[in-house]
């Protein structure tokens, strides 16, 4: 049978038309599969910063409860003004350091050593009546004895003897108070230490019990905390004490006394911790907080705090294991609050890389690319 021309040709392009659809439809379907496959492996990492990622290593931990205050002088003198008169002197400035015994005040001294000389011959004067009384009195103790005077007679020498005696002790315990008060107008450092106040200058009229200088020995000093009646318990003296001053840096102290007394107001129990101060590095006054040691556990294996994630009384970390990212479950140790680490007693060893933070919920089994910062 013969096919007419014409119809060949439509036959020919029928089948052209179709292969071009055929074409075009596995060209559609083979650029969405590679994209397909692309798109899933980039799913599956996650990004961290190197700084995002911390090795579990073996630390030293201790359980801190925290206190805070002023740090005071343990040892420290208002220096006072015991008589009254014209300041002469000032020997020393806010700053400098004196010795115990050392001269720092002078008040004029012409009235009491006018009160002296008169004290002293007023006691001479006593003196001198007295030794007359005596020998008056001894004369006559031979007479009675041998019955040349009375015995009433003798009574009355008894007598003008103990006025003599009397007055006697009155005029030296005078001439002991106007010395005293002479000795008054020079002033010493009651103590070793630093001059902290100046209060006076030379020309000034002071009276008894005006403040002249402050003097504050910085070789001891202490701080006054106050402590929770919850945790007053696990409080004992001699217990080591972290603190950290404002603008001195890391000091240790001890605690010495707990006051037996409750603050009122604050429930509160105060507590004192002494510190040493050799090199005056401290200074009266200056804020220090720090933590009352309370246990400590040297070497075991930590990681930072905020690593820990926890849901409910279950407690994990995010690990990285062979570039992939993994959750570990772990028993925590003691938290160690100051220096932001807890114990791993179990779960993790040593040399694990931990996500630092909590960066929310992570995908486990994705893959981890570290980025610089």
């Amino acid at each position: 049978m013969k096919i007419s021309r014409n119809k060949l040709l439509l036959v020919v392009l029928g089948l052209a038309v179709l292969a071009g659809a055929g074409a075009m439809v596995r060209k559609a379907s083979g650029s969405k599969e590679p994209a397909a496959v692309a798109a899933a492996p980039a799913a599956n990492v996650i990004e961290l910063l190197q700084t995002d990622v911390v090795a579990a290593a073996a630390h030293d931990l201790r359980v801190t409860l925290p206190l805070s205050g002023s740090l005071r002088a343990l040892n420290q003198a208002a220096v006072k003004a015991k008589v009254s008169g014209e300041v002469r002197d000032v020997l020393v400035r806010e700053g400098e350091p004196v010795r115990a015994g050392q001269v720092i005040v002078r008040i004029d001294p012409t009235e009491y050593q006018a009160k002296v000389t008169q004290a002293r011959g007023q006691m001479l004067a006593q003196r001198g009546q007295y030794e007359n009384a005596r020998q008056t009195w001894e004369r006559n103790r031979d007479l009675v004895g041998r019955g040349f005077i009375s015995k009433t007679a003798f009574d009355k020498f008894q007598s003008e003897l103990d006025v003599a005696k009397a007055n006697l002790d009155a005029a030296e315990g005078g001439l002991a108070v106007a010395q005293k008060a002479l000795a008054d107008t020079v002033v010493k450092s009651p103590l070793d230490g630093m001059v902290a106040v100046r209060s006076v200058q030379p020309g000034e009229k002071v009276s008894p019990d005006t403040a002249l200088l402050e003097v504050v020995d910085l070789r001891i000093l202490e701080l006054e905390a106050p402590v929770p009646m919850a945790d007053v318990g696990r409080v004992a003296i001699g217990q080591p004490v972290q603190l950290d001053v404002e603008g001195a840096g890391q000091f240790e102290g001890k605690l010495v006394r707990i006051n037996p007394a409750v603050t009122q107001g604050t429930r509160s129990i105060m507590v004192y911790v002494r510190v040493d101060n050799p090199e005056h590095r401290l200074r009266a006054g200056m804020f220090a907080q720090g933590g009352l040691v309370l246990g400590q556990r040297a070497g075991v294996v930590s990681v930072p705090i905020t690593a820990v994630r926890t849901e409910g009384e279950r407690a994990f970390v995010y690990v990285i294991e062979n570039g992939m990212l993994a959750e570990r479950p772990v028993e925590l140790g003691i938290r160690d609050d100051s220096a932001g680490l807890v114990e791993i007693a179990g779960g993790l060893a040593s040399g694990a890389q931990v996500v630092r933070s909590n960066l929310g919920t992570l995908r486990v089994g994705s893959q981890v690319r570290l980025v610089k910062a």
